[in-house]
């Protein structure tokens, strides 16, 4: 399990990127297996999306039904697995102004490095989903006022988040943005655009650094690093990356076994046992057992 010191180290550098303007991607990691393999792949920074963990540990609809203390829970364990600093969806804040501060108490305590919180009314939607709505301006400012003020350590990132553009318009959501921005949040994030020309606009006209989702299935368009580094966003995320093609290949493994009875004959590459086996930590059990097999007894 990963330190404070740790944390801390992963807070420096999402700063340090931010400030000189270093792209980069975080795929969203589901569970302790995806977070796993994350570790193994190489990633500076990993996202934990509320969409997908709650729907992994307990079947549930990203529709205000998890509640604070089952999202802290999972970020937790998320953060002491991943090597890489997790930047964690934490939704409306749970509740009005008191909550935002235990929330921000919370994640932060978790082990999560950058705290996103939206402007949508409880109980949310996902972002890419229908029926949305969202609070006043001036109240979610407010709630970032609060965040930025309840975060123990200064390296601790605020992402504001408005879910404005579905229901407002573009221009609404930009001036939301803003006032965000001036309420406190270090980095902004205009959810749901639709086209090159909002993603371009959203990153001319605001001035602090801007985050996209790169939702698979969503209503924005998939780009590539390269292409959203040249519009100017500072870092992508790609929550729903692991959480699909893990669903694909577990449907494919199925209707193959159904049909033929046996695991070999799916077509899909096979993760090896004795890697994962490895990564999880099963090599220190073994180094253990070795240590005390070989320890002599208490006289």
């Amino acid at each position: 399990m990963k330190s404070s010191a740790d944390f801390d180290a992963k807070r420096k550098l999402l700063r340090q990127k931010l400030s000189h303007r270093e792209f980069f991607v975080a795929p969203g990691v589901y569970d302790m297996l995806a977070a796993t393999v994350a570790n193994d792949v190489g990633f500076d920074f990993v996202y934990g999306s509320g969409y997908w963990t709650i729907a992994s540990a307990h079947g549930l609809p990203d529709a205000g039904i998890a509640t604070y203390s089952h999202m802290v829970d999972r970020m937790r364990t998320i953060a002491g697995v991943s090597n890489g600093g997790l930047i964690a969806d934490a939704d409306t804040g749970y509740g009005g102004l008191l909550n935002v501060h235990h929330t921000v108490r919370g994640y932060e305590d978790a082990g999560v490095i950058a705290i996103q919180l939206e402007d949508q009314v409880f109980p949310k939607r996902c972002g890419h989903t229908r029926g949305k709505q969202v609070i006043g301006a001036d109240e979610m400012a407010q709630k970032i006022q609060v965040a930025a003020q309840a975060r123990q350590n200064p390296d601790t990132v605020i992402i504001a988040r408005t879910d404005a553009l579905a229901v407002e318009g573009f221009e609404a959501a930009l001036k939301r943005a803003e006032l965000y921005g001036r309420a406190g949040a270090d980095v902004l994030f205009v959810e749901a655009v639709l086209n090159d020309a909002e993603m371009a606009a959203v990153c001319d006209r605001l001035e602090l650094p801007v985050m996209i989702n790169m939702a698979d299935g969503g209503d924005t368009p998939i780009k590539d690093a390269k292409t959203l580094e040249d519009i100017g966003y500072a870092f992508a995320i790609f929550p729903a990356i692991c959480s699909l093609h893990a669903c694909a290949a577990i449907e494919t493994a199925l209707k193959s076994l159904k049909e033929t009875g046996t695991s070999l004959k799916s077509g899909l590459t096979m993760y090896d046992f004795q890697k994962i086996t490895g990564l999880i930590g099963f090599d220190e059990i073994y180094a253990l057992d070795e240590k005390w097999k070989n320890m002599k007894k208490p006289v």
